[in-house]
């Protein structure tokens, strides 16, 4: 692992550490316990910072910490994705390294099980661990007569027509030039880490997650020229919708930011802080592709050689 990717604790063997989860979910305490336990074995301070889903607002978790980078090394957030997107969120512009541990269900994101715990923290002290940063972006709702209103994401930003259901027409313009319209019942800005989630389902590309991209993803185009974009993330993309309809609304990271007035403007932009997760030499991307996703070109049983037809003899 590279020797320059270091935790902000210049011991590794012994870590300020947060153990973060959604209180109230079935086996999030018992699991805290356990992580804490081992984390105190291996010498490290621990914080828990379980929390209702409710508490989990932008930038709460350094509320009263003077230093937020200095005040923890490592979050662990034990949970399923969802979890982990509002831990970015919680944690604001003051991101630390995480440490996902996955009690949900897919855990593309919280790829670590619950027994590689201690297997992790011994690889973290002995240096064999990676940091990968992760784009982030902001959200910026721009309206006539009220002040700009802005929204941390790290998955994706979406423009979704809603009731009463009919398409809309969503202008694109780049950095100041309009670029296209798209005609189709939303629009999904994702970041590279997004394009596992929301923009795949939509039919949108898989972006590897270290690279500084934003993919356009159209929801049910009207014409079959519509495609998939993928653009920097150093441009200025900017969003309008003439004629939303009643229930039209923008939505960061499965929440809904703001219903969608005409006249509305919504700028994308990267965000200055990078969100950034812990891999070891055990747990790369290709193989959370291969294991999460099951993605690959071979048929499952491929390996496997066919049996012989039946003999139709006597």
């Amino acid at each position: 692992m590279p020797s320059s990717q270091r935790l902000r604790s210049s011991t590794p063997d012994h870590l300020r550490v947060a153990v973060v989860g959604p209180a109230g979910l079935p086996g999030v305490g018992e699991v805290a316990a356990r992580v804490g336990a081992s984390l105190q074995r291996h010498g490290h301070s621990v914080i828990h910072r379980q929390a209702p889903e409710g508490d989990w607002g932008e930038g709460g978790f350094h509320a009263g910490s003077p230093d937020p980078s200095q005040a923890t090394d490592l979050v662990i957030v034990l949970g399923g994705d969802g979890t982990i997107l509002r831990t970015a969120r919680w944690m604001g512009y003051g991101q630390v390294p995480v440490m996902g541990v996955n009690l949900g269900h897919l855990g593309f994101l919280a790829d670590f099980s619950r027994d590689e715990v201690d297997e992790v923290l011994m690889e973290i002290a002995a240096g064999r661990f990676r940091l990968v940063d992760h784009l982030m972006f902001e959200c910026e709702l721009l309206r006539d007569g009220e002040p700009p209103r802005r929204q941390l994401g790290l998955n994706e930003t979406s423009v979704l027509a809603g009731p009463p259901f009919s398409m809309i027409d969503i202008l694109l313009h780049v950095d100041g030039e309009l670029a296209t319209t798209y005609r189709s019942d939303g629009l999904i800005v994702s970041t590279p880490v997004g394009s596992t989630a929301y923009s795949l389902s939509a039919g949108g590309p898989l972006v590897r997650k270290d690279l500084d991209a934003f993919v356009f993803t159209p929801l049910n185009p009207h014409t079959l020229t519509t495609r998939t974009v993928v653009d920097s993330a150093t441009r200025r993309y900017e969003l309008s919708v003439p004629r939303p309809n009643e229930g039209s609304a923008c939505v960061v990271d499965g929440h809904v930011f703001a219903p969608l007035l005409a006249g509305d403007r919504l700028r994308v932009r990267r965000a200055e802080p990078r969100f950034t997760l812990v891999e070891t030499r055990n747990h790369g991307y290709y193989r959370t592709l291969r294991e999460k996703l099951h993605w690959g070109g071979g048929l499952r049983g491929a390996g496997t050689p066919l049996a012989k037809p039946p003999s139709s003899s006597p």
